[in-house]
This record gives structure tokens, C-alpha cells and sequence, in this order.
């Protein structure tokens, strides 16, 4: 049996016979399962159009969040501030709220908001007592002293020294070796 179609072109009837096939079968050709699957793609779209949804809520609630903010009362600016309210967080050094020092005698010295010189100040001037008065210890004895008041000191104390032996002018005894320069400061024993 043959199907035909019937064409005018160029003003002349065409007849178009094409014939059955449908009783040849090619078992090496077949209809190729794998090459799509639909089940699959239902499963993509269906995911992307969940995803899509989740995305928008998120967004949608992210921009209701930041509205919220906005129209929060804004914080003053710098200016409309107070002075306590300027300083920056804590921790402040120098400027932090009981900040100060403890002298040697217990005297708390307070360095709030001071400038930053003050704690150097303060302790020099503390310095400057014990080294006028000296060191002492919890019993009051002096334990230290400038250097030049402990050298006077000794030298009213008399330093002892070594007798020189007899027959000794005080120049370098002979018998003394000296360090040279190929010894490397060594003195070889005597």
C-alpha cells in the first residue's frame, strides 16, 4: 500500500508516492531509552522552582529586616553627643574609668581622661623622693641610695685596700704579664 500527496508547483499537478516500511524491522536500531529523561528533568525544574521560592522569602524577609532598622531612631552624630559619650569603647588606656596608679606608700594617684604624660609624671616625682630620702625597707633601713651619695659614703668609711709589699716603688711589678695583642687578652699563669 502506498500513501501519496498531491503537490501543484510551477502550475503542474505533482503526485508524491511514499512507500510502506512498516514491515521492516532493523533489530540493531531501537528506540534509545537513556538518551532523555524525563523524569529527571521534571525533577530540575520542580527543585529550581522550590529554590527560587526559598530564595525569594529569604529576601523578601532580609529587605523587611533592614526597613525595620531604617526607620529605627538613628543615633545622634558626633556632634550631639555628649563628652562622656564620645570616648571611645573600652578598654580605654589611659582615659578608662579608674585608671590610675598605687604608689609605694598606698597613695592611690586617679589618671582619668589625663593626658597621657600624667602616670610618667606622677612616678618620677615618686622616684625622685626615694632617691632624695633613699630606698628603705619595711624595718627603715636604707637599702638603697643615688650612686653618688653611696660613693661619698664609702669614701667616709674608708675603702680598705691591699698593704704593698715592702720594697714596692708603686710602679708595675716586673713580674706582673701584661696581655698582648697575640695572647688575645690572656695572661698565662704565674
Amino acid at each position: 500500500m502506498m500513501s501519496g500527496s498531491k503537490h501543484k508547483g510551477n502550475g503542474k499537478l505533482h503526485v508524491t508516492e511514499t512507500p510502506d516500511v512498516s514491515h521492516i524491522k532493523n533489530l540493531d536500531v531501537t528506540h534509545e531509552a537513556s538518551d532523555v529523561s524525563v523524569g529527571g528533568i521534571l525533577k530540575f525544574v520542580v527543585g529550581l522552582t522550590i529554590f527560587a521560592v526559598v530564595v525569594h522569602v529569604l529576601m523578601w524577609g532580609m529587605f523587611r529586616l533592614l526597613k525595620a532598622q531604617e526607620e529605627k531612631e538613628p543615633s545622634p552624630g558626633p556632634m550631639a553627643m555628649t563628652e562622656q559619650e564620645r570616648l571611645p569603647p573600652a578598654p580605654r588606656l589611659q582615659a578608662a574609668t579608674g585608671f590610675g596608679i598605687k604608689l609605694e606608700n598606698g597613695e592611690w594617684v586617679n589618671l582619668e581622661n589625663r593626658e597621657p604624660e600624667a602616670e610618667y609624671r606622677v612616678l618620677r616625682t615618686q622616684w625622685e623622693q626615694i632617691l632624695s630620702g633613699g630606698l628603705k625597707d619595711q624595718s627603715g633601713k636604707v637599702v638603697g641610695m643615688p650612686i653618688d651619695q653611696a660613693m661619698e659614703k664609702i669614701l667616709e668609711a674608708g675603702v680598705p685596700s691591699r698593704k704593698q709589699s715592702e720594697g714596692s716603688t708603686g710602679t708595675v711589678d716586673s713580674r706582673l704579664k701584661l696581655p698582648t695583642a697575640e695572647s688575645s687578652g690572656r695572661v698565662a699563669g704565674q
